[in-house]
């Protein structure tokens, strides 16, 4: 694999390497341990723009039945209606709304619509790699970090034994489509 330099060269349309992205939160139980999950079933697309990183554009749509925490007990209640309520609303979805320059990489703040609630979740995001690989396909990787507050989509159940912070975690790959 190669590397490019450029933000120029990475104008272009990307898919999500599903295989090679993590979208991960952490949590606090009983207020004191960290519950780290993942999401396994996702997936997303995004237009970049290097020359103007404002008309950049990312999708995101996750499916809620696939959160895992390694505990299947716990799996399933957050699956349930006290939480991601999965079988009345089995999408979770992100669309951005903005990119901004920040510091060394870019603030991206979009639309979280979970349990079929919608509001704004600020992410900033570093770019931690680029490559073409043998394919002669444009790889970028990025990590994202954020935080929201559960209650603000009506997630409300464990008061005191939950903390309403949910941190964000994502590592992200993904693939250029056709010429940029």
């Amino acid at each position: 694999m190669t590397a490019t330099t450029g933000a120029e060269e990475l104008t272009g349309d990307y898919v999500l390497d599903t295989a090679r992205t993590r979208l991960g939160f952490v949590s606090r139980s009983l207020l004191v341990v960290k519950v780290r999950g993942r999401f396994e079933e996702f997936e997303g697309s995004a237009r970049l723009d290097g020359d103007d990183p404002s008309r950049s554009v990312v999708r995101l749509t996750i499916r809620a039945r696939s959160i895992r925490t390694d505990h299947d007990k716990r799996d399933g209640h957050l699956r349930g209606g006290d939480f991601l309520d999965a079988d009345r609303h089995p999408l979770l979805t992100f669309s951005s709304t903005g990119v901004q320059p920040a510091g060394p990489g870019f603030r991206v703040t979009g639309d979280l619509t979970v349990r079929g609630v919608t509001r704004t979740v600020v992410l900033d995001l570093e770019r931690t790699g680029d490559a073409t690989d043998p394919r002669g396909a444009l790889r970028l990787a990025f990590a994202a970090r954020g935080s929201l507050d559960r209650r603000d989509w009506g997630i409300n159940w464990g008061r005191g034994m939950i903390a309403r912070k949910v941190a964000l975690e994502l590592d992200v790959t993904v693939v250029r489509r056709g010429p940029g």
